[in-house]
Parts: structure tokens; C-alpha cells; sequence
């Protein structure tokens, strides 16, 4: 999937000009973690977001460093914290290295700037402007969407076994040679044997993740290569 397929828009912004009330009172009414900043000409040149403001002298958590941690860092640094915890204007208190992505970005990418980078909103921009944003709750409405498309649509017993099969085939843990699929009316039975008790859980996955699956049966067993010792499936 790209960006474009999940993103929001038309997308919430705000100019640098506005403040921070008006910042904090429009995400809390539209319940949003982050506004991206456009300027008059609708060019993104900022982000303000629930990061930028949990340092704030209004409810006593701005940051206070020690005097010789404030003389390696230097006067600077120190003025900065102060303009972060004490401005109430956008353009003072505002993210201006952006984390951005295009359209065409795929989704996994997304997902990773967000990890690495540890944050929500990530702007998708167009020509320089805001073509939409993606959050964390885009991702769960996405998952929502695919998961009920893939449940509505029919698929015979014979499908459901070729891709259980083709899923397991593709994942380079999984003893294929040693497992064997039944499919009757939508449900599944597993049988055959496993080399890791670990292999059982996400074998089970592979199977229940395929639209039309009813339910799953396991009855594979599990033998110890070195030693030949063998478990039957849980009750």
C-alpha cells in the first residue's frame, strides 16, 4: 500500500502566526495529535504537536538543567528551552525539521519513520504544500477496512487450502514438506509435523488470516530433531 491509500484529507493546518491556544483548542475539538504549519501561500513550514508541548511554564514542566550541564550546553541552548516552555506563538514552539512523505511512499516506509523518528503525524506533501497527513489512527482504520474486505469476499474450500499452503511456502521458517491442510465448509485442520514448537502459533496465523477461514483446527506434533522426542498438539 502508498500513502495516498490511507492518508487524511482534506488535512487540518494552521499558520505560524496563530497561537497556541488556538493550536491546542483545534486539536482537542478535532481530536488530533498534530497540525501541520502553511504558510499564506499553503507551504508546509512547520509542525506543532503534542510533543512540542509538554514542556510548558503554564503547567510547571518546562525543563530545568543543572548549572554545570547549562555551561557545557551554553547560554543558547538555555535561551531556546526558555522561548519552548514561555512562547505562545506557533512559529516560536513548532517542529521545523520535518519528518515528511509523498504520496507514492510505500506504507511500510511510513510505519518506520514513525518508529524511528518517534512520532504520530506524518505530513504527505505535494509541490512544497500538504497533500494529506497520516496518524497512528489511520493505520487502525486502514487494518479495519482491509480486514473486512478480505471477510465479505467467498472463497471456496480448494482456495483457502492453495493459499494457506502458498503463505506457509513463502515464509522461510516453515516446514512445508511436513504439513498438511484439509479445508471443510471454511474450516481448517492442520496436521503434519513441526521441528520448533514455535512454528505451531505461526502456522496456526497463516491459516487464520485467510479470508473465509471459519476456524482451526491443530493437530500437527512436534518431534525433537536431535533426540526424537515427540508432543502432541494441546487440547
Amino acid at each position: 500500500m502508498e500513502a495516498r491509500q490511507i492518508m487524511t484529507t482534506p488535512v487540518l493546518s494552521i499558520s505560524p502566526g496563530a497561537s497556541l491556544r488556538q493550536a491546542i483548542e483545534l486539536m482537542l475539538e478535532k481530536r488530533v495529535s498534530g497540525l501541520p504549519v502553511v504558510d499564506e501561500i499553503g507551504q508546509l513550514v512547520g509542525l506543532i504537536s503534542e510533543g512540542d508541548l509538554l514542556h510548558r511554564a503554564e503547567i510547571g514542566t518546562e525543563k530545568h538543567r543543572s548549572k554545570w550541564l547549562g555551561f557545557i550546553l551554553g547560554p543558547g541552548r538555555s535561551a531556546n528551552d526558555y522561548v519552548h516552555a514561555h512562547s505562545r506563538r506557533i512559529a516560536d514552539v513548532m517542529t521545523t525539521e520535518l519528518v515528511t512523505a509523498e504520496e507514492t511512499t510505500p506504507l511500510e516506509d511510513v510505519v518506520k519513520l514513525m518508529e524511528k523518528r518517534n512520532i504520530k503525524p506524518i505530513p504527505i506533501v505535494r509541490d512544497g504544500g500538504v497533500a494529506g497527513i497520516i496518524t497512528r489512527s489511520d493505520l487502525l482504520r486502514a487494518f479495519l477496512k482491509n480486514t473486512a474486505a478480505q471477510s465479505a469476499a467467498p472463497v471456496s474450500d480448494e482456495d483457502i487450502r492453495l493459499r494457506i499452503l502458498e503463505t506457509i511456502d513463502a515464509q522461510g521458517w516453515a516446514p512445508l514438506g511436513s504439513i498438511h491442510v484439509k479445508v471443510v465448509d471454511g474450516h481448517v485442520t492442520l496436521s503434519g509435523t513441526i521441528f520448533d514448537e514455535r512454528e505451531r502459533d505461526a502456522i496456526r496465523v497463516c491459516a487464520e488470516n485467510q479470508p473465509g477461514v471459519s476456524g482451526v483446527t491443530d493437530d500437527m506434533i512436534w518431534v525433537e530433531p536431535t533426540t526424537g522426542d515427540y508432543m502432541t498438539p494441546p487440547a
